[in-house]
């Protein structure tokens, strides 16, 4: 049986870690982005995308305005209000979002049909260009947001919204005779359908998103037949030359090996298959699942857990193929992969997968964002020197500061999405089973075997790996704990009301049978380390990263001066935490190292016979996730690494 999150209306999180970033949802985050759909940013690009639904209501005349894709920023921010409410029921934006529901409604049409772009610009191409269009993208993102509005609120206004919707897929899409046999250019309504299906017990939205991705890849690839019809119009001048793997429609699903094409497709596409596989029982889904997700990992992942190597259709490329200063690792797909490997946790009761969500959502997802939560990043590099982020170069896409807004803005919402849901990480419930996946400090209430048990966690993580566990209200039967053992664990201990206990390990988890109430602790060590690449990695090859537990450590400019590609640390010394004089309640890690020098240079000179020289240094690294909180400034994770022989430095 498949694991299943806590309701988040049952989780309060009170964390010294997370909660500065999550209080931001409701108090900032929403109400800057709501402000910046509303093109009230100064200085921000413009969104229209509440003008797009006006436009589209009827309430006023215009033009369509921004990507064809521009309902989703909406649809996005309304998921993170459900998600929100759900756990603090605040009446003024709850008010806001039922005022952008009825603005929804109104916009769709009899039939059911919603998108804006096509109401407006285009009607007479509905479902022409399933390729570009993102037409059943958007589709997706509206039943998401309106089941998390539904379950966050209890209202099904916009839940109807979406059913209309989806029934007019079900009756558009199929295998049958009259119907249209394609599937989404972009994957994401078959999470979006098989989220519906969950809440309304509808067979046929789980059946639908099943033949999206049964069809996919099968036969004459469906979109380039598209583009051959005379009558075909393209939206992206990038898709003039288009190949089916970046869309990975190249082949059947269950036939694909490795990850490839538009990151941010695949790992939705992965989360859906991941959900079917588990739903219909389907072995050979589940293979390509997991064969797909080991690439990805151990092939074609930044140690931060950014995935998508090129800046060029923010794409995979091949194995190892790893550039830090021109990588892309859009904030976007590291929360696909994080909704991926939660899913394969949940099925596989495997921890290795949690292992992976965590390292994505401490790094490259909460550097997506500022800590004020009102500017963000689209692209992760893990080096940056602002002075060679020009246009049309290709380091373009790579920004030295973050945003107030974008043109394409998939990512900003999103981030509000994951950091108002964190609480469905925490904890996955199953039959007499309580998983801890995140050390997250909270108080919730779960079902287990139809008994309500309270659970408080208590913790500094990722500072201090001491986590107490108060469960109470334990079945008369008993029920079993399983605590993740995170890979860099060392020395993990698990006692129960203070006693050592020798626990069944499965699977990196500890698994503890309780009999009665009763307070679990688990104790390990993750002092700070040096971590290494594959020499495959041809960009990596003779530097070291630096991390603590899950949090990638980087250098900034701030703190080590200019140049950072001529620093060097020692590691063969030990790295010293101390509390952060930057960011509170942060450790902050300190590193011996040496400096190649530049005084026998001469500015005139590019190229000359000078030998290398060096002077003792002091490094200071922060944590990854805070960089760029201090103005622009040279930034890199990865560190050329002093080699010592006998004879010397090398």
């Amino acid at each position: 049986m498949k694991l299943h999150p806590v309701d988040l209306k049952k989780i309060k999180i009170c964390d010294s870690f997370w909660s500065k970033h999550i209080n931001l949802v409701k108090d900032t985050i929403i109400p800057y982005q709501w402000n910046a759909m509303n093109d009230l940013i100064p200085d921000a690009e413009p969104s229209h995308c509440l003008e797009n639904f006006k436009i589209a209501a009827g309430r006023k005349k215009g033009e369509f305005y921004g990507a064809v894709f521009q309902d989703t920023d909406i649809a996005k921010w309304l998921e993170a209000a459900g998600f929100t409410l759900a756990y603090d029921r605040d009446p003024e934006l709850e008010k806001t979002a039922d005022e952008v529901i009825d603005l929804i409604a109104e916009a769709q049409q009899e039939d059911g049909y919603l998108d804006t772009y096509f109401i407006i610009k285009e009607p007479d191409r509905k479902w022409k260009n399933l390729c570009e269009g993102h037409e059943l993208y958007t589709a997706g993102h509206m039943m998401e947001a309106a089941v998390a509005y539904y379950q966050g609120t209890g209202k099904d206004k916009f839940l109807n919204v979406v059913r209309k919707l989806a029934d007019l897929l079900c009756d558009t899409f199929g295998s049958e005779e009259g119907k249209i046999h394609g599937y989404p250019g972009h994957q994401e309504v078959e999470i979006g359908l098989i989220k519906l299906y969950q809440v309304t017990g509808n067979k046929k939205y789980v059946d639908l998103a099943k033949y999206f991705i049964d069809v996919r890849g099968v036969g004459k690839n469906y979109f380039l037949e598209e583009m051959d019809k005379p009558d075909y119009r393209q939206i992206f001048p990038e898709f003039a030359d288009y190949q089916p793997a970046y869309s990975q429609s190249d082949r059947p699903v269950r036939e694909q090996t490795a990850a490839e094409g538009h990151a941010v497709r695949a790992v939705y596409m992965y989360s859906a298959m991941s959900d079917l596989a588990c739903e219909y029982q389907d072995q050979e889904l589940m293979d390509a699942c997991t064969r797909l997700w080991n690439n990805i990992v151990q092939k074609q992942m930044y140690i931060t857990g950014g995935i998508g190597a090129s800046g060029i259709l923010e794409r995979f490329t091949v194995d190892y193929d790893l550039p830090n200063d021109c990588n892309y690792a859009e904030s976007c797909a590291s929360i696909g992969l994080a909704m991926f490997g939660s899913r394969m946790a949940n099925i596989t009761r495997d921890a290795s997968y949690m292992d992976i969500v965590e390292k994505a959502l401490y790094n490259t997802v909460l550097a997506g964002i500022a800590l004020d939560g009102k500017s963000f990043f689209y692209v992760n590099p893990l080096e940056v020197w602002p002075d060679n982020c020009l246009e049309r170069t290709s380091k373009e896409h790579v920004k030295p500061v973050r945003q107030k807004w974008f043109g394409v803005a998939c990512c900003p919402p999103n981030i509000a999405r994951t950091l108002a849901s964190i609480g469905q990480y925490v904890y996955s419930v199953g039959k007499g089973e309580l998983y801890i996946n995140l050390f997250v400090s909270n108080k919730t209430e779960t079902e287990v075997n139809g008994n309500t048990i309270g659970i408080s966690m208590e913790t500094r993580f990722p500072f201090d790996n001491r986590i107490d566990i108060n469960i109470q209200n334990i079945p008369a039967e008993g029920m079993t704990v399983a605590v993740r053992i995170p890979a860099y664990a060392k020395d993990y201990r698990t006692d129960v009301n203070g006693q050592p206990v020798n626990c069944r390990i499965e699977k990196g988890y500890a698994y503890v049978t309780l009999m009665a109430d009763a307070v679990i602790t688990v104790s390990f060590e993750a002092p700070a380390r040096f971590v290494r690449a594959n020499p495959n990695v041809r960009a990596d090859c003779g530097k070291t990263a630096v991390m603590k537990g899950p949090l990638v450590y980087c250098l900034e400019e701030a703190d080590n001066g200019k140049n950072l590609s001529g620093l060097y640390v020692s590691t063969d010394q030990k790295i010293r935490e101390q509390e952060s004089s930057a960011f509170a309640g942060v450790t902050e890690l300190i590193m011996k190292g040496k400096r190649m020098e530049e005084t026998a240079w001469k500015e005139s000179e590019l190229y000359g016979e000078h030998p290398l020289t060096f002077s003792n240094v002091t490094l200071k690294a922060i944590p990854y996730a805070y960089w760029n909180n201090r103005g622009i400034g040279e930034m890199t994770v990865w560190i050329k690494e002093l080699v010592m022989a006998a004879d010397g430095i090398k």
